[in-house]
């Protein structure tokens, strides 16, 4: 399978070509439709299962991302419902060491799903919108 592109830019999956039509799916819908090749142009750099994945909320496949354990998904679900906290109360109420702690923010951060904020003087974290819509998402809030 390959990606393609139509002339608005849309990503799509070739799935066959035949003739002067493809086969091509939409990776949103899974909608298979033939359509003349002209439309297309094929797209070297960019994975099929990548754009497979754009199924899958944006929001989520950040979240997928960046979370590793379920400690690490607990932690971010804790800071998006009970947040912002503190650096010394994410410590206090979780079985974290502080470079553990701090590797799992440092992912959140890289990933745009937390964000630094001050808490009562202390530097702290909250959840980010992506992080929320996903938390939602995720929970079927």
């Amino acid at each position: 399978m390959r990606t393609v592109k139509d002339g608005s830019g849309t990503p799509y999956l070739l799935v066959k070509r035949s003739g002067e039509e493809w086969l091509v799916r939409d990776p949103d819908t899974g909608q298979e439709t033939y359509r003349p090749a002209t439309d297309f142009e094929l797209l070297e750099e960019r994975s099929p299962l990548a754009v497979t994945a754009t199924a899958v909320p944006e929001s989520v496949r950040a979240v997928l991302t960046a979370v590793r354990t379920e400690q690490s998904l607990g932690l971010l679900v804790a800071l998006d419902r009970h947040g912002p906290l503190s650096v010394r109360a994410l410590l206090d109420r979780f079985e974290f060491c502080e470079s553990d702690l701090h590797g799992h923010l440092a992912e959140f951060r890289a990933a745009g799903l937390i964000e630094e904020r001050r808490v009562a003087g202390e530097r702290g974290y909250a959840a980010t919108e992506v992080a929320s819509e996903a938390v939602a998402t995720l929970t079927d809030d």
